[in-house]
């Protein structure tokens, strides 16, 4: 981020009025010369450092120090250093000319620059010239801001406004800016594709959106500056900045885009909501096989013939933003809309494929109807529900391997399993208890209409022994086997239950 340097000790040292001198040598203090100086200071105390503040510059006329004393110079100065002093001045001519050779080495070892201060330069002169410096930065920081702010208000009025007030934040700051949504995924740029989103940098406002609490945070080696956007409990997004030396302007500058952010986002959801009961409306329509009202309040719809698919999924938001981009990136017309039954989502039968690729990036379950034209829209809705029902964790079912099964498999649902393992449990318990091959007896019985001789040559068994134990099952089932009704029922349970 470009911003007005800060006073540092390299700006008094260029101040050609104070004459002063580094005398350390320059490499291996680049650091200390380069950091920001909150205040100049002067103290002869021996001990000075429970009066000094952390980044200030002190200076000195040497009258605490003993002639000779390397031990002496060394402590002082480590006392300076562990304080966080930026920097000594040596007054000269006041006691001695020139700092003490003890003071110079003590100094360059523990890597603080020394410098000499004139006599006819008074400490005040250099206090002075570094408040100017100060009070000069000041103001350009907040002149600044106060032009940042401006901007970002107006950017705020035109088209597009929380794209353009990105934009402006971007060009201001001089960094890489983005925004993203509750999802954790990323909606606005600037400039586009100028960072690289690292991993630690999805998972970081990953993390912070997780918590559900306004915060900020630094992630990345100190590479990304991270924001909430929106009330703790009611966040909407995140705002993600490629620096981390953020002064005290342009965090408030920041935290104007993050209140702004906050308003448009909040407003969009507010349309967004609107937008979502009126799709479900359309989504009737569509259901009773006439696209003309649908296509007449949105313009366009997905080209027939169409597929539908369907998803239980509670991350609507996050969905209908994929659908959302998918429209503005690829240029794939999609129809999302939810009623009570779930997600309902329609897309042309040749972006099939984006179906899967949701249910993968997302981890949902998504079942999915043959293409169809928009007069059969009711059916392949009923088939792509149908085709939900089947998939039992994240992943896709497609309603032509829900049909290839048949009816019977069609009606199995995770309640008929319940319902036929508890059928079917005296069996299996007499078989686990004496060893008894009842169940699969059953099994092969049905499988051959019921035809003992036919049944018992499958079993390699007799049809005596066969009768004995289709009689000893129909006794554990209560049923009457005999019938028509209690086999099909029967057969019904085996298939559920396995």
């Amino acid at each position: 981020m470009e911003l007005t340097p800060a006073p540092t000790m390299r700006t008094l040292l260029a101040h050609s009025d104070l004459r002063i001198t580094l005398i350390t040598p320059e490499s291996g203090t680049d650091e200390a010369l380069d950091r920001p100086v909150r205040w100049v200071h002067n103290s002869d105390l021996v001990d000075p450092t429970p009066f000094l503040s952390d980044d200030l510059v002190l200076l000195t006329t040497g009258s605490q120090l003993m002639e000779q004393d390397a031990d002496g110079a060394t402590a002082y100065v480590n006392r300076l250093v562990d304080r966080g002093v930026l920097a000594l001045g040596f007054g000269s001519g006041v006691h001695r000319v020139g700092p003490p050779d003890e003071l110079v080495a003590a100094c360059t070892a523990a890597g603080l620059p020394l410098f000499e201060v004139p006599y006819d330069v008074p400490f005040l002169a250099i206090a002075r010239v570094h408040a100017e410096a100060i009070a000069a930065h000041t103001y350009a920081r907040r002149t600044w801001a106060l032009e940042a702010q401006r901007a970002l208000a107006l950017a705020a009025l035109r088209p597009r406004a929380l794209e353009s007030i990105m934009g402006e934040l971007s060009r201001r700051l001089g960094c890489w800016v983005g925004l993203f949504d509750t999802g954790g995924s990323l909606v606005h740029e600037h400039p586009a594709a100028a960072a690289t989103h690292t991993e630690a940098l999805q998972t970081g406002v990953a993390e912070l959106l997780g918590r559900g609490t306004a915060a900020s945070r630094t992630i990345g080696d100190a590479e990304y500056s991270l924001f909430t956007i929106g009330r703790t409990g009611q966040l909407r997004g995140a705002l993600a900045i490629a620096e981390t030396t953020l002064d005290a302007e342009a965090r408030a500058v920041i935290t104007a885009v993050i209140a702004m952010a906050g308003l448009a986002l909040g407003q969009s959801e507010q349309i967004s909501r609107a937008r979502r009961r009126l799709l479900t409306q359309l989504l009737e329509s569509l259901k009773s096989d006439d696209p003309a009202l649908a296509r007449r309040v949105l313009g366009s719809l997905p080209s027939a013939p169409v597929v539908v698919a369907m998803t239980d999924t509670p991350r609507v938001d996050a969905v209908v933003a994929w659908g959302e981009r998918t429209r503005a990136v690829a240029g794939t017309v999609s129809f999302i809309a939810e009623d009570a039954d779930g997600l309902t989502i329609c897309v042309g039968a040749g972006a099939e494929a984006m179906i899967d690729q949701l249910a993968e990036q997302f981890g949902i379950r998504i079942g999915i109807s043959p293409a169809a034209d928009y007069r059969d829209f009711s059916r392949a809705h009923a088939q792509a529900k149908a085709a939900l029902r089947r998939v039992a964790d994240a992943g896709v079912v497609r309603y032509h391997d829900v049909a290839a099964g048949g009816v019977l498999d069609a009606l199995i649902s995770e309640e008929t399993r319940v319902l036929a393992q508890t059928r079917l449990a005296p069996l299996r318990a007499r078989d686990a208890e004496t060893g008894s091959d009842l169940e699969n007896t059953l099994v092969v019985w049905l499988e051959n209409d019921a035809h003992s001789e036919k049944a018992a040559a499958a079993l390699g068994i007799h049809r005596h022994t066969l009768r004995t134990r289709i009689a000893q099952a129909s006794t554990l089932l209560d049923a009457d086997l005999s019938s028509f009704p209690a086999r099909a029922e029967l057969w019904a349970a085996l298939r559920a239950a396995s």
